[in-house]
């Protein structure tokens, strides 16, 4: 009698946490955050840090004014080491790993963390990063996963706690479904979420066959593109912030001063470059954004606050 009792106590148990279990997978993001379901939720994040110092103080500078609360770290550039004294100060800033694989400058370069013979799929003649993956380059995945994790073993060896990973340029979302399952195995590794949205599967098909619902998945995304003249940058962002969708959306953002060090490193081109930063830098930090996430009833959060909702 007393082990048929158990029995149907571990069974009754077992059905309520099924049960609990589903009934959060059929929450939204917001909900999970504890938001109600039509939240306007943001995440306001700037990509490239550790390209410059530049890239960096303009950041620091950003996240202070707590308008920006989120952004990525390039580990294989130059000013890395001055952003990873920085994180391992400011435990409580919102870090993640913006991992890199390309080298996109002409007069400004970087390259792997890894040994170049390592990954020689991933380098030039020079052994830097390749500036941009032609179709005759032939990338191997087993060294760019051995180049994310030794970004990623870096980072940790410097001190810093990232709360979630992305990928520069997207190469590791848009190059394919072998690259893309990387970049998952990868972070389930590590236990980090991984930057995805859904307004990415309508044009690469593999990204949502390939998850779990234990994966996070941002609802939304917006990034200003180059066809968008300096003139109406503004208000490109404001029409965004007054349009946007409930659920979670990430704001990709690039910040940096236009200072002598950041029009060198960027001269060939204008596309993110340092007038570019300059923008960006002076929108997200202003009066009137504030005024705008206000007025929209918009709430800011963080990588970290997703990261709770799997892992509390």
């Amino acid at each position: 009698m007393i082990r048929r009792r158990i029995t149907i106590l571990f069974f009754l148990l077992a059905c309520a946490l099924l049960n609990a279990h589903a009934q959060d997978a059929s929450k939204t993001l917001a909900e999970r955050l504890g938001f109600p379901r039509d939240a306007k939720l943001l995440i306001v994040h700037a990509d490239d840090v550790g390209m410059t110092h530049s890239v960096n103080a303009a950041t620091i500078k950003a996240l202070d004014t707590r308008l920006v609360n989120s952004a990525s770290i390039m580990v294989p550039c130059p000013w890395f080491p001055e952003i990873a004294d920085y994180a391992k100060s400011h435990a409580a800033v919102d870090f993640g790993l913006h991992l890199t694989l390309t080298s996109e400058r002409i007069y400004y370069r970087w390259g792997p963390v890894a040994s170049k013979d390592r990954v020689p799929s991933l380098v030039d003649d020079n052994g830097y990063f390749h500036h941009d993956w032609a179709a005759s380059t032939k990338i191997n995945p087993q060294e760019v996963e051995l180049e994310l994790r030794a970004q990623i073993d870096r980072a940790l060896a410097m001190g810093i706690r990232p709360t979630h990973l992305d990928s520069h340029q997207y190469r590791l979302i848009s190059s394919g479904k072998e690259l893309f399952e990387v970049f998952l195995r990868v972070a389930r590794a590590y236990k980090l979420p991984f930057f995805v949205t859904r307004d990415w599967f309508a044009d690469h098909a593999y990204l949502e066959s390939s998850l779990t619902p234990a994966d996070i998945v941002i609802d939304h995304t917006v990034t200003v593109a180059p066809a968008v003249p300096p003139e109406k940058w503004s208000e490109f962002y404001k029409t965004a912030l007054k349009n946007l969708q409930p659920g979670v959306t990430e704001f990709v953002i690039h910040l940096a001063f236009a200072d002598e060090e950041m029009k060198a490193a960027t001269r060939e081109r204008d596309t993110w470059g340092a007038a570019w930063r300059q923008r960006d830098f002076d929108f997200f930090t202003s009066r009137e954004f504030r005024q705008l996430l206000q007025e929209q009833n918009i709430k800011l959060v963080t990588w970290r606050e997703l990261a709770n909702t799997v892992h509390p």
